[in-house]
């Protein structure tokens, strides 16, 4: 990496804390932004996405290398250091370039699945919820057939069908087979007027749309190499763990750090809109007063 490629990963840092101070000045207002801010996983949780998002913005800017430049095919696996900062992998592909341009693929494939799976899940369980009656019973066994049949199981099936199966296919593939559980959630929450389970499944929605793809990246059955995604990273090096742990190991960090992320976000979300809580602190306020 040359400098202004440090200077640019610096620079990232800095925009990612700048977008978390922002935004904790503009929702503070609220009790429930206190609220969230007050969770001790709320800021950190919020600075890893921005930071991951920043640089897949800036991928141009951040890596030194293209994601399918052959550094030197006569000398693969080189160890992280000042110029290769994670390494080459047994492509002799610079390992940090390949995870920044891979975070596009990653995150935007979690993103909108997750933007899929929540609109139609949440449609669903509204509809069920508030029209109950047959329309419940329909709809809520309709959830119970997708609940019932393993998800990777049906993406596999699909997948079987198409040779090269399209990105944008892969993507609506993924959020069309994660919306059962959100709904029975959703419609949940339109009966009992309960917010705290609806948060927690748009959690585990955005965390399990990134490792789903991770998944079937790792299988072959993903995003197609060469273009770069985490969890075909991690397929590319995990057979040579052994003298090349660093191809495969820094993917798998980004992975776990994001779905960390996102349930640290889950867990603050729930503290902020949990309405027991905001009983709590009215009382508190009301006997200080």
């Amino acid at each position: 990496m040359n400098v202004g490629n440090w200077l640019a990963l610096g620079g990232a840092a800095i925009v990612a804390l700048a977008a978390v101070a922002a935004l904790r000045r503009r929702i503070t207002a609220t009790a429930s932004g206190r609220r969230f801010f007050r969770h001790p996983t709320a800021v950190p949780g919020l600075f890893v996405l921005a930071f991951f998002v920043t640089i897949a913005i800036a991928a141009p800017v951040v890596a030194p290398y293209p994601p399918y430049f052959q550094i030197d095919i006569t000398n693969p696996d080189l160890p992280p250091s000042t110029q290769f900062l994670l390494g080459t992998d047994p492509y002799s592909r610079d390992v940090w370039s390949r995870l920044v341009y891979g975070a596009r693929v990653s995150l935007g494939i979690g993103a909108v699945a997750m933007l899929v799976a929540a609109t139609i899940g949440t449609a669903v369980g509204a509809v069920a919820g508030y029209f109950r009656r047959w329309v419940d019973t329909a709809l809520m066994r309709l959830v119970d057939v997708g609940l019932a049949m393993p998800r990777i199981f049906v993406l596999l099936m699909a997948v079987a069908l198409w040779e090269h199966i399209a990105l944008w296919v892969l993507v609506l593939l993924i959020g069309l087979t994660g919306w059962f559980g959100t709904s029975r959630l959703v419609r949940a929450e339109v009966l009992s007027l309960r917010e705290r389970d609806f948060v927690v499944a748009a959690r585990a929605a955005g965390a399990g749309s990134v490792l789903l793809e991770a998944g079937l990246s790792f299988l072959g059955l993903g995003v197609p190499p060469p273009a770069p995604s985490w969890g075909n990273m991690i397929a590319d090096g995990w057979h040579k763990m052994t003298v090349a742990w660093w191809a495969s190991t820094f993917p798998g960090l980004a992975i776990s750090l994001v779905v960390m992320a996102f349930n640290a976000l889950g867990d603050a979300l729930r503290d902020a809109l949990d309405p027991r809580r905001a009983g709590e602190e009215g009382g508190e306020g009301g006997g200080a007063a």
